[in-house]
């Protein structure tokens, strides 16, 4: 199956929705009154802006609203192709809705553009190279994990990454390194360079970076969505880490 991309436009309103396939919109319009719920029907007001919009995994359903008429781009990024570029947990991400990086905008407009024409190595090579980026937007590397050969550490730093945002202890990761608390802190610290509670603090961090450049979520959902509850204590984390606090570092 191939990529499946189309210019639409739509009157005002909009309904709900159920994407099959992982799916991009990139908005031709601004949206002051884009309202949007993902998996219920509890709508948030997302303001969306000409070159922004949506990325939703498979099986995605909801809710989308606007007011003013809609011209938009629509991409089904078909499996065959996500697989090809190693991109398996392509229904794991959290939607985004927000900014696209330039890059992103340049490859979806190429896609609709060469929607219609007949298959060729250049429209292999273009659709490849969408939906490898989408896999390193969406999926980025875990870092310090592809160099560390303990298996143990590796259970470890895999239920770091996959709970984020949830409550992470000392003795749940020392249980899913089977070792003890004792042996698990100096081991971990020897293989990262950092001590279980530097390194979440780090990978939280990237998260919220890359949450604050890719949606237009509030700092108070970013916050709980890397895990923490205090948004204050987020904020001084966040600055610590990068010098500057969540919104200048998003107005960026």
């Amino acid at each position: 199956m191939r990529l499946k991309a189309e210019r639409l436009e739509t009157p005002p309103g909009g309904g709900g929705f159920a994407v099959p396939r992982l799916s991009l919109g990139l908005f031709l319009v601004d949206q002051d009154r884009h309202r949007i719920a993902v998996g219920s029907d509890k709508r948030r007001h997302i303001p969306l802006e000409a070159g922004e919009g949506w990325i939703l995994p498979a099986g995605a359903a909801g809710i989308c609203e606007y007011d003013e008429a809609l011209s938009f781009l629509r991409l089904e990024i078909p499996e065959r192709l996500l697989s090809d570029v190693g991109f398996e947990r392509h229904a794991d991400f959290a939607p985004v809705v927000g900014a696209f990086d330039p890059l992103l905008v340049q490859l979806i407009h190429q896609a609709v553009a060469t929607a219609d024409s007949t298959p060729s190595l250049y429209l292999e090579t273009m659709q490849l190279a969408l939906a490898a980026h989408l896999a390193q937007m969406l999926a980025p590397p875990k870092p310090g994990i592809a160099g560390i050969g303990d298996r143990r550490l590796r259970r470890a730093l895999d239920h770091i990454h996959d709970n984020l945002a949830s409550h992470l202890s000392l003795d749940d990761l020392a249980s899913e390194a089977a070792m003890s608390r004792f042996h698990f802190v100096r081991a971990f610290t020897r293989a990262t360079g950092k001590s279980p509670l530097q390194y979440v603090i780090h990978e939280r961090m990237e998260l919220a970076k890359l949450l604050l450049k890719t949606t237009r979520l509030p700092v108070a959902s970013v916050a709980a969505d890397t895990g923490y509850e205090d948004v204050s204590r987020f904020g001084r984390h966040f600055r610590r880490h990068t010098g500057v606090t969540p919104a200048a570092f998003r107005a960026r």
